[in-house]
């Protein structure tokens, strides 16, 4: 009997091992940074609705914990039928920003939180077009082009409420993609 439990715990340990496997180190990558910067989005768009003088930066908080659950939950389930283990902490750059965010209030948490998000979803938009391009794994490549359009949404709206809580940069960009639709 003991040799019986042994073999099949054994076979499921190298099954869930030939998984992981299947995943190309480039797509879980992508996944690993996918995973931490959800993570990362949640909280500080929880602190965002805690710590904002502003009510669009209030609201554009609550969307970013609501959008990016969602998406880190889709995220968790590829990852756990391929056998994929997430991070399911913040990486030290993203403990560093909330850590931060977290010493400000008002405008200057508006501010800072803003620019943040313009930088943040910039980068984003542009990994994931990346990876829904070129992901080997078809539910990572499905993951990142299905979740690119809010992306890219969540960045023109992180560039309007930028320039309403005063960036100039995020004021200048919003006004000249206005411009060219």
């Amino acid at each position: 009997m003991r040799k019986i439990v042994t073999i099949v715990l054994t076979g499921c340990a190298c099954g869930a091992w030939a998984l992981a496997q299947s995943v190309s180190p480039a797509d879980r990558t992508f996944m690993d940074k996918a995973a931490e910067g959800g993570m990362a989005e949640v909280q500080m768009g929880q602190l965002a609705q805690q710590k904002a003088s502003s009510q669009a930066v209030k609201d554009f908080g609550k969307r970013m914990e609501k959008d990016h659950s969602m998406a880190d939950n889709k995220l968790k389930s590829i990852a756990s039928a391929k056998g994929v283990t997430l991070p399911d902490a913040l990486n030290a750059k993203d403990k560093a920003l909330y850590d931060r965010l977290s010493g400000m209030s008002g405008d200057a948490f508006d501010k800072a939180y803003m620019r943040a998000m313009i930088k943040d979803h910039n980068e984003d938009v542009a990994e994931f077009k990346k990876e829904s391009g070129k992901a080997k794994d078809q539910d990572v490549r499905s993951f990142a082009s299905t979740t690119l359009p809010t992306l890219e949404d969540h960045l023109q709206q992180a560039k309007q409420v930028g320039s309403q809580v005063g960036i100039a940069s995020a004021r200048e960009n919003h006004s000249s993609e206005t411009a060219q639709k």
